[in-house]
């Protein structure tokens, strides 16, 4: 399976181009380990070097990370068998990419509760509120 499609790939550069338009994007594609805790939840593909991914990196050592990604680094690795790194093709983001950063930096793992996002969120929320006083 190709991990990214040229849909994805388009919409992936569209954020990298659209950088200060949209300061926060929502995820668009989730990479993960079949076997084991590592998850990528992609934002951007670095516009003409299609080889470099952003976006939230979790290697399943409770410090996920903002961060640029290979994505033929990540082609490469094979698990046991024939398995390798796969995309989430159900996976849709819900928030953008700076709630479930705030929500991974909490949990120390990427996290796809509700409740943990929105607790993230309301909390950021309330950080700019502050902030703006």
């Amino acid at each position: 399976m190709h991990l990214i499609t040229e849909n994805i790939r388009k919409k992936l550069i569209a954020n990298w181009q659209n950088e200060d338009k949209n300061k926060d994007p929502f995820p668009v594609v989730k990479l993960f380990n079949p076997v084991g805790a590592a998850t990528w939840l992609i934002t951007e593909m670095v516009l003409g070097q299609p080889d470099i991914l952003f976006g939230l990196c979790d290697l399943g050592f409770q410090s996920p990370e903002l961060g640029y990604v290979s994505l033929s680094e990540l082609e490469k690795i094979r698990l046991f068998g024939a398995l390798g790194i796969e995309r989430d093709r159900h996976f849709t983001a819900e928030f953008p990419l700076s709630i479930y950063a705030q929500a991974a930096r909490i949990h120390g793992q990427i996290t796809f509760d509700k409740k943990a996002l929105l607790q993230a969120k309301a909390g950021l929320e309330s950080e700019k509120r502050q902030s703006r006083n």
